[in-house]
C-alpha cells in the first residue's frame, strides 16, 4: 500500500512538475509574441508617423482638338479621383532640371529639356514629340536615389491612350544589368521587354502617378509607341520623387 501511495505521489507531482514547464514554456512564448507584436506595431508607427501625403501642382485640365474615339478596354481609372500619395518627409522632385536623352536624337517638336522644366501645359513650347514606333526617353538623376513616386505627363490635350509604356530604373546608363521594371502596361510583349500586367490608362491633367517602392537608381527610363490618336510619342513633364 505504501509502494502504491508513493508512486502516485510521484506520478502526481511529475505530472504537476510537466504541467508547471507547459504553461511555463507557453506563457514565455506567449510573452515573446507579445513583444515582438509590440515592436513591430511601434516600428510601423514610427514609420508612419514619417509619412506625409506627396503635394502636387497639377495643370490646368484643357482639351483641344477633335475627340478621337478610344477603343482600347480594361482601362486602369485609378488616377481620376487619386488618393493622397504617402511618401517620406523631406522628398522632393529630383528629376528637376536634369539631363534627358532620347532614342530619337532629334525630336520632331520641342526639345527635350521641356521634359524636366516644370512646366505642364499642354501648348505647344511645353511638349517634346518623338518619333513613331517603340521610342524611350530617359533621365539623368545624377546620383543614384531610392525613389518613392514617379508622375508622367505625355499629351493630355486630348483624350488618349499611349501604347506599350514601360518604366525602367537602373545604375547603368545602358541598362544592361542592374536594371528594375516599376511599370509596365505592355500587355502583349511587342516591345520585347517582357509582358506587362499593368492596365493601359487615358491621358489626363492629373498625370500618371507610379509608386516606385524606393527602388534604388540614379536612371530612369520611359518607354512608349505611339497612341491612339497617332502613331507618335509625346512627353510634356516627369517628375522623380525622392530624398535629395
Amino acid at each position: 500500500m505504501k509502494h502504491t501511495i508513493k508512486n502516485s505521489y510521484q506520478a502526481f507531482t511529475g505530472l504537476a512538475l510537466i504541467t508547471f514547464c507547459s504553461v511555463s514554456l507557453i506563457s514565455c512564448g506567449s510573452d515573446e509574441a507579445t513583444a515582438k507584436e509590440s515592436k513591430e506595431a511601434t516600428a510601423k508607427k514610427a514609420s508612419t508617423e514619417n509619412l506625409v501625403p506627396l503635394k502636387l501642382e497639377l495643370p490646368e485640365a484643357k482639351i483641344i482638338g477633335t475627340p478621337v474615339q478610344i477603343k482600347e478596354k480594361n482601362l486602369d481609372e485609378s488616377d481620376v479621383n487619386r488618393k493622397p500619395f504617402m511618401v517620406s518627409k523631406g522628398v522632393v522632385n529630383v528629376a528637376k532640371g536634369k539631363t534627358v536623352t532620347a532614342s530619337d536624337d532629334f525630336p520632331l517638336i520641342g526639345e527635350l529639356e521641356f521634359v524636366t522644366d516644370g512646366d505642364k501645359e499642354t501648348d505647344e513650347g511645353y511638349f517634346v514629340e518623338l518619333m513613331e514606333g517603340n521610342q524611350w526617353l530617359q533621365i539623368d538623376l545624377e546620383k543614384s536615389h531610392a525613389l518613392e513616386a514617379l508622375l508622367v505627363w505625355h499629351y493630355h490635350g486630348q483624350k488618349r491612350v499611349y501604347r506599350d509604356i514601360i518604366v525602367q530604373i537602373s545604375d547603368d546608363a545602358n541598362f544592361k544589368s542592374g536594371v528594375t521594371t516599376i511599370y509596365n502596361n505592355d500587355y502583349d510583349n511587342s516591345a520585347k521587354l517582357g509582358k506587362g500586367n499593368d492596365r493601359p490608362y487615358v491621358e489626363r491633367n492629373v498625370g500618371k502617378l507610379i509608386d516606385a517602392k524606393k527602388t534604388k537608381g540614379r536612371y530612369v527610363r520611359f518607354f512608349s509607341n505611339g497612341n491612339t490618336a497617332n502613331a507618335m510619342n509625346h512627353y510634356i513633364e516627369i517628375e522623380i520623387y525622392a530624398k535629395p
